[in-house]
């Protein structure tokens, strides 16, 4: 049975990723491995070192992938990263650029990203295409995709590609119910008729779908030893800290001296509210009022419109101005800057996170949430300093406080991200997906948090998630959105 990858006592060269014990690592013929660990582990790590992408300072790496293999590494193995489903963020991207429909003119659409790669096999094309979704996307630029529509071109991206080793980091993220199973089953059948060989990077063993042969735990910068799934499954014992964690005592830091409650009594109000880029329509007629400490949930498929919609409360999308829209008591359009609305909001989205990337230390990230800025341009106080480290606590990441977001797991960003919303201790609190890449303990610990700030008087909560489970136990109202196609 051929070795494909094989990392004997490997030790990188950059002492900033390098693994606390060499590593010893293999993909045989026929296996189909999953990556677990928490976040900040090393998972993305061991990825770059056994594919080759950093530089070894001592060890042998064998890569062999038979006589019919690509001329180079990079066609041979395909890498899905967690900021993927996103997609990359240019130099040219902005926050809001999505939202702004005269940048769609200069974006390529999703039929000419895909017609890149080569694909022979048109049956094993349309099945692709059918399962994931992709036909009524072709045509759309894919400025306009949503997060969990960016992700699936980006995975039908890669399999068109037909490598010899598909490694697929966190690759439920951001899709809903339907296309979760979608995907499994697409990937089942990808095993069964193709002799692609898949590695899956998940920080749940919840995420390990049935036709994983094999696991490396990896915990602290340490790769653990490979083992049955079955032996890790039965190993796993995760679940009763998660209880531990959630079973803690939140102790949020306390509000800003001079910060006073809401006086609005009405949060939100949409009247017959319609989006359209071009001839497709995201939202129709949506009408929706929220009042002053109300908890919502906002839930629909993949490209429904939740995101735009969010995007018209936070001030984002410049077509709220041509919409019968009220935000705390006051009609858009009628003289308020959108830094008026802002100051009042707390906000977490894959927009967010993709558009954040910046080489900052991590405790500036959580300061910035105060000016409403990506990156931080003004002076704290030290009373504003202090908040930021109690939030720092708070989500356990004291430790991070000097090190450099971009240097970050995307977890580690994530819980950074958490933290910047809250910081001002803002009225609406807004998250979208709060939970993506995070791992069990540090979900159950995101939670608590949540759950305790929406407790404190006058806060408003829009909760999103495809993930029913991970809702909050105070949502006391819904809005479910439909896709127009």
């Amino acid at each position: 049975m051929r070795t494909l990858i094989s990392l004997q006592k490997g030790v990188a060269g950059d002492p900033a990723r390098r693994f606390r014990i060499p590593v010893d690592f293999e993909l045989r013929e026929g296996e189909h491995l999953a990556i677990v660990g928490q976040n900040g582990s090393g998972k993305s790590t061991l990825i770059q070192t056994v594919t080759g992408q950093l530089f070894l300072k001592s060890g042998t790496l064998m890569l062999d992938f038979g006589a019919h293999a690509g001329r180079y590494d990079s066609d041979n193995i395909r890498y899905v990263t967690f900021n993927d489903a996103y997609g990359t963020a240019t130099s040219d991207y902005y926050y809001q650029q999505r939202w702004n429909s005269q940048d769609s003119d200069l974006s390529p659409c999703v039929a000419d990203v895909l017609g890149k790669e080569k694909c022979e096999n048109s049956l094993w094309k349309d099945k692709i295409y059918s399962l994931l979704g992709i036909d009524n996307l072709l045509q759309l630029p894919i400025i306009q995709l949503s997060s969990g529509e960016l992700r699936k071109m980006h995975i039908a991206r890669l399999l068109l590609s037909a490598p010899k080793v598909l490694i697929l980091e966190s690759p439920f993220i951001g899709l809903d119910a339907a296309a979760r199973r979608l995907l499994t089953e697409l990937l089942q059948q990808l095993i069964a008729e193709t002799p692609v060989q898949v590695v899956l990077v998940v920080c749940a063993p919840q995420d390990i779908p049935s036709f994983i042969t094999h696991v490396y735990p990896v915990e602290d910068m340490q790769c653990g030893a490979k083992m049955t799934r079955q032996e890790y499954l039965a190993g796993e014992t995760l679940s009763a800290r998660r209880e531990e964690v959630a079973r803690r005592q939140v102790i949020l830091p306390q509000s800003a001296g001079e910060k006073t409650l809401c006086t609005a009594e009405t949060i939100v109000r949409f009247t017959d509210v319609s989006i359209r880029y071009g001839e497709r329509t995201i939202l129709d007629k949506i009408n929706w009022t929220i009042k002053n400490g109300e908890k919502w949930s906002l839930s629909g498929a993949n490209g429904a419109g939740k995101s735009t919609l969010l995007s018209l409360v936070c001030a984002d999308n410049p077509q709220a101005y041509s919409q019968n829209i009220t935000l705390f008591d006051r009609r858009r359009g009628t003289g308020e800057s959108i830094w008026d609305i802002k100051r009042h909001i707390g906000y977490v989205s894959p927009e967010m996170h993709r558009a954040y990337l910046k080489d900052i230390p991590a405790v500036e990230i959580v300061a910035s949430g105060y000016y409403d800025t990506i990156g931080l341009y003004r002076r704290l106080s030290d009373e504003q300093t202090a908040r930021c480290a109690g939030w720092l606590d708070v989500f356990g990441i004291t430790a991070l406080r000097d090190r450099s977001f971009v240097k970050l797991s995307s977890g580690e960003q994530r819980l950074l991200l958490l933290a910047r919303a809250l910081v001002k201790d803002p009225d609406l609190l807004i998250l979208d997906e709060p939970l993506h890449g995070l791992d069990v303990l540090n979900k159950a610990r995101a939670c608590a948090v949540i759950e305790a700030f929406a407790a404190r008087a006058g806060k408003t909560l829009i909760y999103v998630t495809h993930y029913p489970e991970e809702l909050p136990p105070c949502i006391d109202n819904s809005l479910v959105l439909r896709r127009n196609d």
